[in-house]
């Protein structure tokens, strides 16, 4: 979209933002962290995505006189304005400050880590969760589906078809940029073509075979129309009675200098009707056509198809894909871990649950993601104001050593010899941007690099292995006594404690 989307928010942002200004708090700075708290889709890894859409958001945010004139409308319990018209005048003025970091999109991460750190003034930052939530969740979503979806098909090409069963016009745009990103080679959606440079790809469908008086004449007819595009869809009426017709067409093709490029199967045994349908084309002479598929598939229903040992060559995969079929969220949070006054020291911030995984880890966080040999080995989250980077590789052992915040016991330390990289890069600082994202092309191949340094037990489809992510040993230390100074269990004061 060419406008701003400042109003793209929760109210809860807005009353909160509203509360700052009231209390005189604006000028605190805060830092907050985007992460998740588990893989989608039992899978081992996820997939970055979305960080280019969230920078153009960053570049537009402005509340618009239209924004102003409709938030004065809006009304409390007692029906008075809900805003004071001097909070929307400072509104109409702000724009984005924060010192935004961030991980490459492409980027392979996992549960726990900040994909995404805010840092600046508390109102500026707490206005941004929504939209970033929206932008990131989705498309990291949508990028891990497709690359479980491309791994399953091990190498063979992968076309998205999603949308016309996506989430509206703007799930299935995201979906689509998401998807190539993912490792899909191409997309039916013409405006993501446009918009983002994609492939296209697609021919007819049933109704096209379904307009002519029979499948022969439909195929003729559209050889005659498009001799450079055709792949035929045979499956109106009788699948390999349509392979023959399509070979029929294909030797006009091939004797007016053109070719057969494949034919597509949308329904039936696919396993069975693929190996046939290779035999007939074989039999013609067709060996380079290749057989397209479809029909609700999945990265689950194509590794069944690779064990039968189908001869699919290219697989259209719609629904299941476009629609994240399965989990429909990420589930990806926004959390305050540190405060300040400007100038001070930063105040560590901690929320406690019931729920172990739901604790949050307090500081400035850091991701630093140790390899050897070309094999991604584990990411250490540490906290900058605790330990800075530069510090942090000087300090031996120690710093080298993560610990599992839901399980202490559990820890893992790295080799000398392996080599480190902070993930979170700058990405805005001073009301605009200071990152040039990568075409997408880029972005698709980095995430394909970074599968390849992935074990192979982390690609795993069932019960994958956890890849270690863990907490420097300052911060695991700092958040331990966060929480116990929170539930009243340090300096003697265990007595406080329920049973105590």
């Amino acid at each position: 979209m060419d406008g701003s989307l400042a109003l793209l928010t929760d109210l809860y942002e807005l009353t909160m933002a509203y509360g700052y200004w009231k209390t005189g708090m604006t000028g605190r700075e805060a830092v907050f962290h985007l992460f998740f708290r588990h893989n989608p889709f039992d899978s081992g890894f996820t997939i970055a995505c979305g960080l280019a859409p969230v920078l153009d958001f960053l570049e537009r945010f402005q509340f618009t006189a239209g924004d102003l004139d409709y938030l004065a409308t809006l009304r409390g319990e007692d029906h008075r304005p809900l805003f004071e018209p001097d909070f929307l005048k400072m509104l109409g003025r702000l724009r984005i400050d924060c010192a935004i970091d961030a991980v490459p999109e492409g980027t392979v991460i996992f549960p726990q880590e900040p994909l995404l750190r805010v840092r600046g003034p508390i109102l500026q930052a707490q206005l941004l969760e929504t939209a970033l939530l929206n932008i990131l969740n989705f498309q990291s979503l949508i990028a891990t589906k497709a690359a479980r979806i491309c791994l399953a098909a091990g190498g063979d090409p992968v076309l998205e078809f999603g949308l016309r069963r996506a989430q509206g016009p703007d799930g299935g745009i995201s979906a689509s940029r998401a998807s190539f990103v993912g490792g899909c080679a191409a997309t039916s959606n013409v405006l993501a073509g446009k918009l983002f440079g994609i492939p296209v790809g697609g021919t007819h469908a049933h109704s096209w075979v379904m307009a002519f008086d029979d499948e022969l004449e439909s195929f003729k007819a559209y050889a005659e129309a498009m001799p450079n595009n055709c792949v035929f869809l045979v499956d109106t009426y009788n699948s390999l009675q349509g392979v023959r017709h399509a070979i029929e067409v294909g030797n006009w093709l091939r004797a007016n200098g053109h070719k057969l490029i494949g034919i597509r199967l949308d329904s039936g045994d696919l396993a069975y009707l693929s190996s046939e349908a290779r035999g007939l084309l074989d039999a013609a002479g067709f060996t380079d056509a290749r057989i397209y598929a479809s029909n609700e598939l999945d990265e689950d229903v194509i590794r069944s198809l690779k064990e039968q040992h189908a001869r699919i060559g290219v697989w259209g995969v719609g629904t299941h894909l476009a629609t994240a079929y399965g989990q429909p969220a990420l589930g990806g949070v926004y959390k305050l871990s540190a405060l300040r006054q400007p100038g001070e020291p930063w105040q560590h911030k901690i929320k406690l649950s019931e729920q172990a995984a739901k604790i949050s880890t307090p500081g400035v966080q850091q991701v630093r993601r140790f390899s050897r040999a070309g094999e991604f080995l584990g990411d250490m989250i540490f906290d900058e104001s605790l330990t800075p980077a530069a510090t942090l590789s000087e300090t031996g052992s120690a710093g080298r050593t993560i610990i599992d915040p839901l399980d202490a016991t559990r820890r893992k330390q790295f080799p000398a010899e392996a080599s480190g990289e902070d993930l979170l890069v700058p990405v805005w600082q001073d009301g605009r941007r200071v990152y040039q994202s990568p075409p997408l092309t880029a972005i698709r191949a980095r995430a394909q690099e970074q599968l390849r340094h992935l074990h192979a037990g982390v690609k795993r489809f069932v019960n994958p292995h956890q890849y270690p992510v863990g907490l420097e040993t300052n911060l695991m230390e700092l958040r331990t006594n966060l929480i116990l100074e929170a539930r009243g269990l340090r300096a003697g004061r265990a007595s406080e404690a329920p049973g105590g």
